[in-house]
């Protein structure tokens, strides 16, 4: 089963802090393991902050207001931007055919240049599972998946995101409970 260009929704019973009542895009499952991006965890940086950090200016509405986004807990100092169209930047991983998630610095100063990607999400880490570990989750009920859909990576809202990715399942996220049986 390869959950890449899914969104993994963190059910009730997870018991990892960090990723309470998230929505991760998997950008890349193989049989090595599985590495996606955070959507819906603002963090208190604006991305005209973050590119002062490295140099650049970003002066473009709405841009320069828009929240930088917690990844995910590994490589938390290293940035990651989520873009459609996945364009042609020095460090992509083309996702799916309309979305590409970029590490290099390329990606940024074109943004900076108002001739970026004209849907971007930007993140601070990512998150990571080591071979057969994100099956176990799912076995384990750690979390519910469904087949991405890019409005909600770019034209929701942060804070509708999780219940929007739950929609896309069906399920209203009132109804969700730690509990879980199996037959």
């Amino acid at each position: 089963m390869d959950l890449t260009n899914q969104f993994l929704i963190a059910m009730p019973s997870m018991e990892d802090p960090n990723f309470d009542r998230t929505v991760v895009y998997v950008c890349e499952h193989s049989e090595k393991g599985a590495m996606g991006v955070v959507i819906n965890r603002p963090m208190e940086l604006t991305l005209a902050s973050l590119f002062d950090k490295i140099d650049l200016r970003l002066e473009i509405a709405p841009w320069r207001d828009e929240p930088v986004l917690y990844g995910g807990p590994v490589q938390t100092e290293r940035g990651f931007v989520l873009h459609a169209p996945a364009g042609n930047y020095g460090s992509t991983l083309t996702v799916a055919e309309d979305i590409g998630l970029t590490t290099s610095k390329d990606v940024l100063e074109a943004v900076a240049d108002g001739n970026g990607p004209p849907r971007l999400l930007v993140t601070l880490g990512y998150a990571g599972w080591a071979a057969g570990q994100l099956e176990r989750e799912l076995a384990h009920n750690g979390w519910l998946s469904v087949e991405a859909d890019a409005r909600v990576i770019f034209d929701t809202p942060l804070t509708a995101r999780f219940d929007a990715a739950l929609r896309l399942l069906g399920v209203d996220p009132r109804h969700l409970t730690s509990q879980s049986g199996h037959a």
